[in-house]
């Protein structure tokens, strides 16, 4: 069974497939995973492109990481009514909403939606991946991360985990199972566990919920004048 990873929106059908690119059956084991991992490559009829806040370029190099916009003659060009603003930039391209590299073959892989990315001191930590990593844990039945405010670095990770009934965990047992598996900067500046971790009708998790109930939460060392 051949198993692929592809991505689309509602407004952007048939956005990437990671069907075979031609020229790669030589390659190891080992790279196609990380193929198979990414979300494909642009379809034809279809372009993307990633940009920063600001609106600017990004290249296309697998290292920078930025907004993911795309552009083709079957992409949405706007919501009914405009309801929720427009869905084009001022270039004209669609706001996915997501948060992307895209390599030199054009192999896309999305690491956060925009509203769930932590902007901590000028650089992006991907929710996505540090939820991957802690649920991961045997102990772990669901993982959630979201952004709490910090005084210096704007935004810092908050890890919330449920755990498996039974379980026994630890906020520090936690963070020593991370460890090592990220940039140490990435990890959570703490560590909840909750009892029940709210989801959508569709089971992803409910992380505008979990903003709303933690909206005041102050991590250590964070004082009430900070």
């Amino acid at each position: 069974m051949e198993l692929a990873q592809s991505w689309g929106m509602t407004e952007a059908p048939g956005g990437s497939n990671a069907l075979s690119k031609p020229g790669t059956a030589g390659l190891s084991h080992e790279q196609r995973t990380d193929r198979r991992m990414k979300s494909g490559r642009t379809m034809y009829g279809v372009k993307y492109r990633l940009v920063d806040d600001a609106g600017r370029e990004l290249p296309q190099d697998g290292a920078a990481v930025g907004h993911l916009r795309i552009k083709g003659p079957w992409i949405t060009a706007g919501y009914f009514k405009q309801e929720g603003g427009s869905a084009l930039d001022e270039q004209g391209w669609l706001i996915t909403g997501d948060i992307a590299s895209i390599d030199q073959d054009g192999q896309v892989t999305i690491t956060d939606r925009a509203k769930d990315v932590i902007k901590s001191g000028g650089e992006w930590i991907s929710s996505q991946a540090l939820e991957a990593i802690a649920a991961s844990h045997p102990a772990v039945l669901h993982a959630a991360v979201i952004a709490v405010a910090h005084p210096k670095w704007q935004e810092r990770p908050l890890l919330l985990v449920k755990c498996k009934p039974g379980a026994d965990l630890n906020a520090a047992d936690m963070l020593d199972f991370m460890r090592g598996k990220v940039a140490k900067w990435w990890l959570p500046d703490d560590v909840v566990f909750v009892d029940e971790v709210p989801m959508t009708g569709t089971g992803k998790v409910q992380k505008s919920a979990l903003r709303i109930r933690f909206r005041d939460y102050r991590l250590p060392g964070v004082s009430e004048r900070d």
